[in-house]
């Protein structure tokens, strides 16, 4: 996969790099308590970082995992 450029709609969104959940939903297009259920679950490999104790996203791993679940690419 390419290295995607920064959008500044991104840039708005997470400048440090980091997504809160809400942010990170938004980015997918899903509620932010799909992204709870697939962490206390399990049920989607989605990494997250813990920093004191919030859940962040990063942009890539978001990126990863668009890109692993893609679907009737070819």
């Amino acid at each position: 996969m390419e290295a995607a450029t920064a959008s500044p709609v991104v840039e708005r969104i997470a400048p440090s790099g980091l997504m809160t959940t809400e942010q990170a939903a938004a980015y997918l297009a899903v509620k932010p308590a799909t992204l709870q259920v697939w962490r206390s679950t399990n049920r989607k490999k989605l990494a997250y970082v813990k920093v004191g104790g919030n859940v962040r996203y990063r942009r890539q791993d978001l990126d990863q995992f668009i890109a692993d679940n893609l679907q009737n690419a070819r």
